[in-house]
């Protein structure tokens, strides 16, 4: 294990605990001593005082020496070596959402521009006749492409056969439930 990486084990793990955490914020205003980190806590000197060392080890906290007073400042170092870690992977899935963006413009567009072809078949042709109450009563049994009188039924458009079904959109709509993404 490299020593970055055994740093970083070091900062998260400091960081992991919202104590931790909140002492790091108000160090963020200045230089504080031990009581003064323990003020907003219900909980001993001690305790505090292990909460410190842990900060302390993580190097994300110093202290210092003013006469009598060993008052603490934060250290920003390891801070920086743990955002420079995240920073890393942030840029990585921001190209990965970004591509996938793309995609799905392309794909909406794609989708956009056959659609009007779509239409088209699904609007009534002003050369087929139209079906009156007469002529419906004579096909209610037939299937209702060869009751117009077209023996040959039409075969269905791309967009159609790519069409998810109703399962098929319920299963995506639990996926993204489930792993708390939109997609």
């Amino acid at each position: 294990m490299s020593p970055v990486t055994d740093t970083l084990s070091m900062t998260f793990a400091a960081l992991s605990d919202p104590t931790r955490r909140a002492m790091l914020a108000r160090l963020v205003q200045g230089e504080a001593s031990v009581n003064e980190l323990a003020a907003p806590f219900r909980m001993s000197l001690p305790a505090v005082s292990k909460h410190i060392k842990v900060l302390e080890k993580a190097g994300l906290l110093i202290k210092t020496r003013q006469a009598q007073q060993r008052p603490c400042k934060i250290d920003g170092e390891q801070l920086k070596q743990a955002v420079d870690w995240i920073e890393q992977y942030r840029q990585l899935w921001e190209g990965r959402l970004d591509r996938l963006d793309a995609y799905l413009l392309e794909l909406h567009a794609s989708e956009s521009a056959a659609r009007p072809a779509q239409e088209m078949a699904t609007k009534p042709d002003a050369s087929e006749p139209i079906e009156t109450p007469d002529k419906a009563r004579k096909n209610a049994g037939k299937p209702a492409q060869l009751a117009s009188g077209s023996e040959k039924p039409k075969p269905a458009t791309r967009s159609e056969r790519n069409t998810p079904s109703a399962k098929e959109k319920t299963d995506d709509d639990t996926l993204q439930q489930q792993i708390g993404f939109d997609f």
